[in-house]
């Protein structure tokens, strides 16, 4: 990437960390699944997820706070991961939930577990899910708490990227693709969170869009039985 351009894309990230604050629900979703999952939240260690981000946002984040250094890969597992990894991105980590600069988190932390999925024709009809994190992630199994305006701002802050970056846009059609591909051998629909807030259900063989309901969508790992859990709590 040569300096202007990567100038320019420092100056499209600082436009993103503006506009891009919503949170993802009304209250603090990592105290739902830090209890599952070592007593950190999902999103905030290295162990679940290894935040990557674009050198560009790297650099503006840099020049403002010492909370991100580069990321090293622990183990075998963690070197496999990133052995694809685009030249044009790093991996990073913060230094925990703790130590959280909401201001200062990457575009990554701001969506997860969200994407914006795109149907073949390019369209995005609104938001869903890494579903490798089903097992982890309390929100995913609790679809109906998504602010409408976490979408509307998560949605807005990947067209920027678009605009600036064609292949960008084509990654997120493949993995799109792939949840397709993903979601009709389970016979299962993808849960969509709309634009506006509604929700959406693409059919796993037609991968015709529908409305649906929150209800519709499944609970999985220790979510499944949390009202049970809670009910015996009390």
């Amino acid at each position: 990437m040569d300096p202007k351009t990567r100038a320019a894309r420092v100056e499209l990230y600082r436009r993103i960390h503006q506009n891009f604050q919503a949170p993802v629900s009304q209250f603090d979703c990592g105290r739902r699944c830090a209890p599952h999952n070592g007593g950190e939240p999902v999103c905030c260690t290295t162990e679940h997820a290894i935040p990557v981000a674009d050198k560009p946002e790297f650099d503006l984040l840099r020049a403002r706070t010492d909370l991100w250094r580069r990321y090293t890969p622990a183990d075998a597992q963690a070197r496999r991961e990133l052995a694809d990894l685009h030249e044009d991105c790093v991996a990073i980590e913060c230094k925990g939930a703790r130590h959280c600069e909401r201001d200062n988190r990457t575009m990554a932390c701001r969506a997860f577990p969200f994407f914006p999925y795109m149907t073949r024709a390019g369209e995005i009809p609104g938001l869903s899910y890494y579903w490798s994190f089903e097992d982890r992630c309390w929100v995913i199994s609790n679809l109906g708490i998504v602010t409408p305006g976490f979408v509307r701002e998560c949605i807005a802050a990947y067209e920027l990227v678009f605009a600036a970056d064609r292949e960008e846009h084509e990654v997120y059609m493949r993995l799109s693709a792939d949840m397709r591909r993903v979601f009709a051998r389970r016979n299962a629909v993808i849960p969509i969170v709309g634009r506006d807030g509604s929700f959406f259900a693409v059919e796993p063989r037609t991968h015709a869009l529908r409305p649906a309901a929150p209800a519709e969508f499944p609970a999985f790992g220790p979510y499944k039985n949390e009202e049970a859990v809670a009910a015996a709590a009390d």
